[in-house]
């Protein structure tokens, strides 16, 4: 066994615990705004921390980013991790949340792990060794067209710049679909995409931790993740699709029609 995956799935279970027993708290939560409709906690601050406490406890000579500590990115391989995705969700008690630790070798994730402590669901994956949910092989699904396809995607809700060209995907979208969901947790989203509950996922102004834990899952299910224009810098990019290569491709087509490279490079965020 994979002692990085190991210690990735050690890490956000312990972690997981920690969220779970705290949810649904809403009169204690301490909510601070980083920026406009982005909060943290003290959750998501103590998360993190244990989170890197043990990974560096199990492996001290590889840097780890973080979403609320920041943190040095290596040259060659270090830890992304996100300790509580879906904080709006936790702090209104909505039932959406998990924690995710990546680990990214030459600025591609080759472990990824993610927690659904609500559910009890633990997503891993390692590059080459397949992904799994609770120790289960995951496959994409095998829909072929978008009208018997159920999508996930996430509002821009940090800049509503960028609001008009994305209505128009989801307009476009959900009229050829079966339907759409906005959960509010990327990492599960992704997650549920690499276990087939998903057909497929776009999202706009994503950071790393959110994307590539779910991306190397997506990719050991069978799926395919790529930038809003098909390249694979999405870590970087921070925009992303994803689906099996038939429902990719569909995905593909429309926001490929409804952005352009300029109009999302501003959104680029600059970590990886």
């Amino acid at each position: 066994m994979d002692e990085r995956i190991e210690a990735a799935r050690e890490a956000v279970l312990a972690a997981g615990e920690l969220v779970r027993e705290r949810f649904g708290g809403r009169d204690g939560i301490d909510v601070e705004e980083k920026d406009r409709n982005d909060y943290v906690t003290g959750t998501d601050r103590a998360s993190e921390e244990l989170i890197v406490s043990m990974l560096t406890a199990a492996f001290p000579d590889i840097p780890v980013m973080a979403e609320e500590g920041g943190g040095s990115v290596g040259e060659k391989l270090f830890w992304v991790i996100d300790p509580l995705d879906g904080t709006t969700n936790f702090i209104h008690g909505y039932p959406q949340v998990g924690v995710s630790v990546a680990l990214i070798e030459d600025r591609k994730p080759v472990v990824g792990v993610i927690y659904d402590p609500l559910r009890n669901e633990i997503f891993e994956a390692g590059r080459g060794k397949g992904a799994f949910c609770n120790g289960r092989p995951l496959s994409v699904s095998p829909a072929q067209s978008l009208e018997k396809c159920l999508l996930g995607t996430g509002f821009p809700f940090r800049t509503y710049e960028y609001l008009d060209p994305y209505l128009d995907t989801f307009r476009k979208l959900f009229l050829r679909c079966r339907g759409v969901r906005r959960a509010g947790a990327a990492v599960l989203d992704l997650a549920h995409v690499a276990a087939g509950r998903l057909d497929g996922f776009w999202e706009l102004y994503l950071k790393p931790w959110d994307m590539a834990a779910g991306a190397l899952m997506i990719n050991e299910a069978g799926g395919i993740v790529t930038d809003f224009f098909g390249g694979d810098g999405f870590l970087a990019a921070g925009n992303i699709v994803a689906g099996s290569s038939t429902i990719h491709g569909k995905i593909l087509k429309v926001t490929t029609g409804s952005f352009t490279r300029d109009g999302v490079a501003a959104l680029a965020n600059g970590l990886i």
